[in-house]
C-alpha cells in the first residue's frame, strides 16, 4: 500500500491550509493510499533524516521506497498541482 507522509508543525499556517486539501485528496482520489501526518517539531530525527527544507512537505513511499517528494509548497494552486502530480505518480506506480 502506498504511503503519503505529510510533515507539518502546529505553528505552520500553510500546514493548516494543506490539511483539509490532503483529507479531500485522500477521500476522493487516493482512498487506497495510507495518509500519515508527522509533526516535524516532535520528530526532529525524521526531519533531519529526510533533510526537510520547509514544511509542509509531502513524501510518497511505495513498498518502502521514496518515489515522490515535494518541499516548498507555495500556495493553494501549487498544493493542488502537487496533489495532481501525486495522482499521476500513483498511476505510474500501479502499472
Amino acid at each position: 500500500m502506498p504511503v503519503l507522509v505529510s510533515f507539518w508543525a502546529p505553528w505552520c499556517g500553510l500546514c493548516r491550509i494543506v490539511e483539509p486539501m490532503l483529507q479531500q485528496f485522500h477521500a476522493t482520489s487516493a482512498p487506497a493510499l495510507k495518509l500519515v501526518k508527522i509533526n516535524a517539531d516532535e520528530n526532529l530525527s525524521l526531519a533531519r533524516l529526510y533533510q526537510l527544507k520547509s514544511i509542509p512537505a509531502l513524501f510518497l513511499f511505495v513498498q518502502g521506497e521514496l518515489v515522490y517528494r515535494q518541499d516548498l509548497l507555495g500556495d493553494r494552486h501549487h498544493i493542488q498541482a502537487s496533489l495532481a502530480e501525486l495522482v499521476n505518480c500513483l498511476g505510474l506506480v500501479a502499472r
